[in-house]
């Protein structure tokens, strides 16, 4: 049958904002197929807890403190990403928020840039570090996790569909850059998920967003494992700038 195209047995694969939710998910999978990982986000402590777990998985794990939004935390994740590791073969970022969940007449300046400042600035940051060590090596995977909300309205979360639409946007341009060094850049946009980020969903609540989606029910975040394993692998090698909802089907009503 020939090699596992989804085997991932010697990569290192940094993940942001990867010691919960849909992260995590992305993380565990990413360490189920053989990849060393590095977890950074600005909980340092959560970094250290998830590194520890998946390490049992039998891999290399790093924790790094990081606050996307930073240039400097950025790229002291790549850094010390390529001082552990010798290099970086996988970005996924994963960092986000959810937003200031206000109308846009309402929103606060501090909302708007911090919401900017993560899902998009963050994206920016840690890409633009990281490809200059892929570029090195000719080769690379740049994931990035938006949203539904990268292709629709959502009321109330003007900051973040303005974060997702941007990030969606220079996922594609930086597609376009780098797949001449044979880097491949993507985006995962997920639907209504099961994740820290809502983990009070009341039942009234689950209800009300289950109409919504055609599959009739929340995500879990394992779910997005096998596609960012995809994305991440050499099965996914002509794959360039792609944009996959993984909604249950909420973009298609």
């Amino acid at each position: 049958m020939g090699l596992d195209v989804f085997d991932l047995t010697g990569k290192v694969a940094i993940v942001t904002g990867g010691y919960k939710g849909i992260g995590r998910g992305i993380a565990d999978g990413l360490a189920q197929s053989g990849a060393d990982i590095v977890i950074g986000a600005r909980n340092l402590e959560g970094c250290e807890k998830a590194a520890s777990q998946l390490k049992e998985m039998g891999v290399e794990t790093l924790a790094v403190r990081c606050d996307v939004s930073n240039v400097k935390d950025a790229e002291n994740l790549i850094s010390s990403t390529v001082n552990r590791f010798g290099g970086v073969d996988i970005l996924v970022n994963n960092a986000g928020i959810t937003g200031s969940a206000k109308p846009v007449m309402d929103m606060l300046d501090e909302e708007w840039h911090e919401t900017l400042s993560i899902n998009l600035t963050g994206i920016f940051n840690c890409s633009r570090a990281a490809a200059r060590e892929m570029v090195k090596k000719n080769s690379g995977k740049i994931i990035n996790i938006t949203s539904i909300a990268s292709f629709m309205p959502i009321p109330h979360s003007g900051d973040y569909c303005a974060s997702k639409g941007g990030a969606l946007l220079l996922t594609k341009v930086m597609a376009l850059e780098l797949i001449k060094h044979n880097i491949q850049v993507n985006a995962i946009c997920p639907g209504y998920f099961a994740t820290d980020l809502n983990p009070t969903l009341g039942a009234k609540i689950e209800r009300e967003v289950k109409k919504r989606v055609p599959v009739g029910r929340i995500g879990n975040v394992a779910e997005i494992a096998g596609l960012a394993v995809f994305l991440a692998s050499s099965a996914s090698d002509y794959v360039v700038g792609a944009a996959i909802p993984i909604d249950g089907g909420v973009i298609l009503k």
